[in-house]
């Protein structure tokens, strides 16, 4: 049975060959005219035209002096038809019939006797006529060929699949190759953040890119990645929110205005998170939770009709029309109605026992906060949803602004779907003097041992201190289309960070590169 290096010694010999005929296997040039769909889809129109295409080989048969070859670019596939009578590797001179003399040697292109040195998963450059063979195939019937990249590896074919968990993560781009779903996942996640985008610019949002790197990070309970920067030789954190900088802007005299970008959240992988991961907020002046809740029903429908098409969805068997109406959900009326507990006037050793009695964690550092937050996830894990969950206690929303006819809860609006808080939204919190308080408390906490509480941001206090006028603030992830989309988190994503290994076929393949030995006591959780 072949190995991978057979198969590589193989591809190394033909390219080899190939510079030995005057082959530049990896050229810079193309001359592309038309994608493989426009042939396809638009026969009528470019039936006998002379066209351009080029794409990666998925299939090649050679039969006498006639071949066949299969390319495939972003838009699909078409059918090369090659007779040796036409396809050749001499450049004609001139616009005369040629001649013995007008002929001279291309090196660029290749003849049908070139054929043996081509393999699957090589890219190739065609140019020749469109019409169909004899069984009605759309084909281009090639007059020249050019190689534009050498393989030096084989592609998987989709009849031996690419199922393995581990090689799809670390191979994403073999595993886009072979799976075309993969890849059009990733079409439709960049839908996703167009629509977005396209929906907050026609509503008047201004996109402003903020610092990822900052002296003092907030805007979320996360423990943030540090680094070292050594122009001024001091550490940085990055960001875990885009919140704060953007309420600067909002404290600046804009109106309306939104980031998207990554942020860094140092937490461990699950289904619904990554450590790193694509998120959109945006602040709206003069406006509240309320106009927040009535534009965010509205967006989540246009992002999602664009993205998928649909509004309703089947997800952890669950069916969810977002065209529908959306229910409204008071938090403390929850909690109170499943487990009997006061949010507001409640122990901490009562809220222990209600997570040990529905077997959830309890951790030495627990606090009240953190235990009924854990209280209601148990609650969400089961809505279907569209639900908006409303008047979240102060207690645990530190950024946002107090209901004036209620102190103890907050302006907050979240929506609950698929089992998921996909999106967090307030009456932004602007009195300095509270939000002071409300630090210094988190910074408490932080003391005390909680790596996720808040950092205290003194210059944003003094922001505040300037005046912001009220505003309504918003942010979701891109867990937001993970979700819909039906997938989890690494596969939600192009490249998702994996422990860095190489295997001994690596290391035997390339012995003039040294690799650094990778810790081995610590395994990766998914």
């Amino acid at each position: 049975m072949s190995t991978l290096k057979d198969f590589r010694d193989e591809r190394l010999r033909k390219l080899a060959a190939l510079k030995e005929k005057g082959i530049n296997p990896y050229p810079s040039a193309t001359n592309r005219t038309h994608y493989t769909a426009d042939v396809k889809n638009n026969f009528e129109t470019v039936e006998g035209k002379n066209v351009f295409v080029a794409g990666r080989i998925t299939a090649i048969r050679k039969f006498g002096k006639i071949a066949f070859i299969v390319i495939k670019d972003v838009s699909g596939e078409v059918q090369l038809y090659l007779n040796a009578e036409n396809v050749t590797n001499e450049l004609y001179i001139g616009d005369e019939p040629p001649t013995e003399s007008s002929k001279s040697y291309n090196p660029g292109l290749l003849g049908l006797e070139d054929l043996p040195l081509l393999d699957i998963g090589d890219f190739i450059e065609a140019g020749g006529i469109v019409g169909k063979s004899q069984t009605g195939e759309v084909s281009v019937f090639v007059h020249e060929m050019r190689l534009l990249s050498k393989a030096l590896r084989p592609m998987p074919s989709k009849q031996e699949g690419f199922t393995n968990k581990e090689e799809r993560m670390r191979r994403r781009y073999v595993d886009m190759n072979v799976n075309d779903d993969v890849r059009e996942r990733f079409v439709r996640r960049s839908k996703f953040w167009q629509a977005t985008r396209d929906f907050l610019n026609s509503n008047d949002f201004i996109e402003v890119n903020v610092p990822v790197l900052e002296h003092t990070t907030g805007g979320a309970d996360a423990n943030p990645f540090v680094t070292h920067m050594d122009a001024l030789n001091q550490d940085f954190y990055l960001r875990i929110s885009h919140e704060l900088p953007l309420k600067r802007l909002i404290g600046a005299g804009f109106e309306k205005v939104y980031d998207i970008g990554p942020r860094f959240r140092n937490e461990n992988y699950s289904d619904e998170h990554l450590p790193e991961h694509i998120a959109m907020e945006w602040y709206w002046a003069y406006a509240n939770w309320q106009d927040g809740m009535k534009f965010m029903e509205e967006m989540y429908k246009n992002v999602l009709q664009a993205t998928f098409g649909t509004l309703e969805f089947d997800l952890n068997g669950k069916h969810i029309n977002m065209a529908g109406e959306w229910e409204i959900w008071d938090y403390a009326t929850v909690i109170r109605e499943r487990y009997n507990i006061d949010v507001y006037e409640s122990s901490l050793e009562e809220v222990k026992k209600a997570l040990v009695e529905n077997k959830l964690e309890v951790e030495q550092t627990e606090n009240r906060a953190r235990g009924i937050d854990k209280l209601w996830k148990n609650i969400r894990k089961d809505v279907a949803g569209p639900v908006w969950l409303i008047n979240t206690p102060a207690f645990i929303s530190p950024l946002s602004k107090a209901d004036p006819n209620d102190p103890r809860v907050v302006e907050r609006f979240q929506p609950v779907i698929a089992g998921s808080e996909l999106g967090n939204g307030f009456s932004e919190l602007n009195d300095p003097i509270d939000q002071l308080n409300r630090f210094v408390e988190q910074q408490q906490m932080r003391d005390d041992g909680d790596d996720e509480a808040m950092m205290l941001d003194i210059d944003y206090v003094e922001m505040l201190e300037y005046g912001m006028p009220p505003a309504c603030g918003w942010g979701f992830s891109e867990r937001v289309f993970w979700i819909f989309e039906g997938v989890t988190a690494r596969e939600g994503v192009p490249f998702p960070q994996l422990r860095q290994e190489y295997d001994e076929v690596t290391k035997a393949l390339y012995p003039q590169v040294k690799f650094e030995e990778e810790p081995s006591e610590q395994t990766e959780e998914e």
